[in-house]
């Protein structure tokens, strides 16, 4: 990406495809959130674009290096004051053959396909990313 980067409260989550099924992560912390499902990622650090953002947040929550591929949707975070919104980018991972990810920072790990995209209980704003989802491993 280029440009002067994304506005302040930017929450970067990915999408992570690999052998036609998504990447889910169950939270551990803070407690009100502990057990609910995300995309995972994180904020986006100032003077870093989305990509460095996701390619980073990835590394550190699941030891993995992942490619974003493309923009999959955009929210207002429903926690906090509003000021954050949460943006969705589909990934691959760089080197699968160096390993799959691990739960570094979450409790759980899934790979879920089409059918099982509601089996777990997602965060509201990462629930309502499921369609784009959906489509995406459709294709």
């Amino acid at each position: 990406m280029s440009g002067e980067g994304p506005p302040p409260g930017t929450v970067v989550a990915a999408a992570i495809i690999h052998a036609g099924a998504v990447l889910a992560a169950q939270r551990s912390s803070p407690p009100a959130l502990a057990g609910f499902w995300e995309f995972p990622g994180g904020k986006v650090e100032p003077g870093e674009s989305e990509f460095e953002a996701l390619i980073r947040e990835c590394q550190e929550e699941l030891g993995v290096t992942v490619t974003p591929q493309r923009f999959l949707g955009e929210m207002p975070s429903p926690y906090g004051d509003g000021s954050w919104s949460v943006r969705l980018w589909s990934a691959e991972l760089a080197n699968p053959d160096l390993g799959l990810p691990i739960a570094l920072e979450h409790l759980e790990l899934r790979w879920l396909g089409t059918q099982e995209l509601s089996s777990v209980n997602w965060l509201p704003g990462n629930r309502q990313f499921e369609d784009a989802v959906r489509l995406l491993l459709s294709e």
